[in-house]
C-alpha cells in the first residue's frame, strides 16, 4: 500500500519474504505541486522530457521479489532529488549540468514562463525542506530498517536516459551503465556480481562511464558500514518505442528478464 498522496514519495513495500534491497526511483515523477503550477511553461508541464518515463512500471516486479521501493511523485524540474543539495558539480567534464532546481531542460530550453518565476535562494530552501529532505530522510530510515533486520543491504537507483543527449556527449549512450563512484559506494563482491549478470544479457555494458552514480549514490553507499549503493542507468530505446516516448511491452518484457536475472542473483548473493 502506498502512503499519503501529499508526501513527495510513494512507497511500495514487498508482498513476500523481505529481501535487504532497498529500490529508488527518483526520476520518475511527473506532478508539479499546486503552489508553483502556475510559474512553469504549460507546454514543457505537460510533457517534463527529461523524466526517467515509466521506470516504475518497468520495475513493477520489485515488490513481488520481496524488494521496498521509494518512487518520486513530483518532476525533476520542481526539485532534483540525485543532486546534491548545495547544488555542486558532479561532473566536470563540459557535459550541462541541470541545478538542483533547474531552470532549464537538458537540452537548453527555459522551464519557467519567464525569469521572475524561476526559483531565488529562499524559494531553493523551501522546496529543499518540503520535497528533497522528506525522500532523502526516508531512504535513510528505510535503510536503517533493512540493516536493522538483516544486517548488510543493497541501495539500486534506477535511472533511464535516451539513447543520445548531445549537451552531455555527442555519441549514443550505450545500453547500461553501473555507476558506484568508481567502486567506493559498494563493495567489488556486489558490483562483480551486478556486471556479470547484466553483461550476460548481451546488452552493452559500461560501468562508471559516462555516469558514476549521482548523489544518491553517492551519499548513500558505505560498504564499510554494509550499505552498498548502485545506480543503474539505461537507455529509453530499451523498453520503449524509437522514438522514446511510449512504453513498449515487448521490449520491456525483455528487460525485465534481466532485472529480474539480475536482482535473483544479487539475493542469493546475499544470503550466502
Amino acid at each position: 500500500m502506498y502512503e499519503k498522496e501529499e508526501l513527495p514519495y510513494k512507497i511500495k513495500y514487498p508482498k513476500q519474504h523481505k529481501t535487504g534491497i532497498l529500490l529508488s526511483i527518483p526520476h520518475c515523477g511527473i506532478s508539479f505541486p499546486n503552489e508553483i503550477q502556475s510559474h512553469f511553461n504549460e507546454q514543457k508541464m505537460m510533457y517534463p522530457d527529461d523524466t526517467d518515463w515509466y521506470l516504475e512500471k518497468l520495475y513493477d516486479f520489485a515488490a513481488s521479489m520481496g524488494i521496498t521501493v521509494i518512487e518520486a511523485v513530483y518532476s525533476r524540474w520542481v526539485i532534483d532529488l540525485n543532486r546534491t543539495p548545495q547544488n555542486k558539480n558532479l561532473y566536470n567534464d563540459g557535459r550541462i549540468i541541470t541545478a538542483l532546481c533547474p531552470t532549464t531542460d537538458f537540452l537548453g530550453d527555459p522551464l519557467y514562463k519567464s525569469r521572475e518565476f524561476e526559483p531565488g535562494r529562499n524559494e531553493v530552501d523551501r522546496r529543499l525542506i518540503k520535497y528533497y529532505k522528506p525522500y532523502h530522510k526516508k531512504i535513510d530510515e528505510l535503510l536503517e530498517e533493512l540493516q536493522n533486520e538483516f544486517g548488510e543491504v543493497i541501495f539500486w537507483d534506477a535511472h533511464s536516459i535516451r539513447r543520445n543527449v548531445v549537451t552531455i556527449q555527442k555519441e549514443d549512450f550505450p545500453d547500461l551503465i553501473l555507476g558506484n563512484n568508481d567502486e567506493a559506494t559498494a563493495s567489488s563482491k556486489i558490483i562483480n556480481n551486478v556486471l556479470n549478470s547484466l553483461r550476460e544479457s548481451g546488452l552493452e555494458v559500461k560501468h562508471n562511464h559516462p555516469f558514476k552514480g549521482g548523489y544518491l549514490t553517492r551519499s548513500k553507499g558505505n560498504p564499510q558500514n554494509k550499505i552498498h549503493a548502485l545506480q543503474l542507468e539505461m537507455s529509453k530505446d530499451l523498453y520503449m518505442s524509437n522514438n522514446e516516448l511510449n512504453y513498449d511491452e515487448k521490449k520491456a518484457e525483455e528487460i525485465k528478464k534481466i532485472l529480474i536475472k539480475t536482482f535473483k542473483n544479487l539475493i542469493t548473493l546475499m544470503n550466502e
